[in-house]
């Protein structure tokens, strides 16, 4: 079976809201962010 993964597309401050909520909801789901710019928001 294929191990589910979640795409987040731009890592501002709502891309990151999500990517954390699936994480403690979804530990081994693997989880891919991209962001255009150099840095990415790391306060949610």
């Amino acid at each position: 079976m294929a191990k589910e993964r979640l795409v987040v597309i731009g890592g501002d401050a709502a891309g990151m809201s999500a990517a954390s909520q699936v994480r403690r909801r979804k530990p081994d789901m693997e989880i891919l962010a991209f962001e255009l710019g150099r840095h990415t928001s790391y306060a949610a």
